[in-house]
């Protein structure tokens, strides 16, 4: 279950809701922006630009704060790409979703040698669930924020959706509650509080459910591809060598599809299995 990406459809879907909770500033309107900054492209969960206050606000959701490169230095980059573009004042936020005691979440600057750099950083669970209850976009965070009673809060929030009138709106934001609620809560507990049914018709939960089949058929590609790849050079190299040691293959295993292609290029000229030592060395 992709969490930022649900996170990045409520920002998307609903600005001003935070906006004013994470800048307490009354913005009549304001706009989410492309997310993929160059040079290399990276992908920033929410990028909303205030035109009125001409400031940007930066949202990063994180289930666990393990991240590769490290959050502080993700940060620190999306700085200065967003400097680059828009050239004004820029806030940045990190709402870590999911409870936990590691060092990484209590962290709010990246700093080495002379460059230092500063954000903010939101743990939910510590947050008062008020302001999230207040407002219909922020009720699926709501169900993660600070309780002496989750199951009570769980229930509030609930309530909440059911006030909603408009039947596709209710469907679309109980399923982004039920998937949210399900980083603390039971799925037991939250299928008795919720219509199981609900989250199913939902636009959202359809929307989650075709991203993961894409993404599955994709992925599926990708490994059928680089079979093909790994039977065809081991074909080759039984044909050229009559077999190889199996430290050997578990080398040429390891190589992505761009590699093997390589190599299945590559060891047409091989003469002894000492050239295809060498060339995997190389790489």
């Amino acid at each position: 279950m992709s969490y930022d990406n649900l996170c990045k459809r409520l920002v998307e879907k609903n600005p001003l809701d935070f906006i004013r909770w994470l800048l307490s500033a009354e913005i009549i309107s304001a706009e989410v922006v492309k997310t993929e900054l160059s040079l290399e492209p990276i992908r920033a969960d929410a990028v909303i630009l205030l035109r009125a206050a001409n400031q940007i606000l930066h949202l990063e959701f994180q289930t666990t704060p393990e991240s590769e490169p490290p959050l502080p230095l993700r940060m620190l980059d999306y700085w200065v790409r967003l400097h680059r573009e828009y050239r004004c004042p820029i806030t940045q936020i990190i709402v870590f979703l999911k409870r936990t005691n590691v060092e990484a979440v209590f962290t709010e600057e990246f700093r080495a040698e002379n460059t230092g750099h500063r954000y903010r950083v939101i743990r939910l669970w510590e947050q008062d669930p008020a302001p999230l209850l207040a407002n219909p976009g922020l009720l699926p965070l709501a169900t993660l924020a600070k309780t002496d009673s989750p199951e009570t809060l769980l229930q509030q929030v609930a309530a909440q959706v059911a006030t909603i009138e408009e039947t596709s709106e209710r469907q679309n934001l109980s399923a982004s509650v039920e998937l949210l609620a399900g980083l603390r809560f039971e799925k037991n507990l939250i299928r008795r509080i919720f219509s199981q049914g609900m989250i199913r018709e939902s636009v959202i939960y359809q929307e989650i459910l075709a991203e993961g089949l894409q993404q599955g058929l994709q992925q599926g590609r990708q490994e059928g591809r680089q079979e093909g790849e790994l039977a065809l050079i081991f074909r080759l190299l039984g044909r050229k060598f009559g077999g190889i040691s199996p430290k050997l293959q578990k080398q040429i295993q390891q190589l992505s599809i761009l590699e093997l292609e390589a190599l299945a290029e590559a060891l047409l000229d091989f003469e002894q299995v000492s050239d295809l030592t060498r060339w995997l060395a190389e790489r």
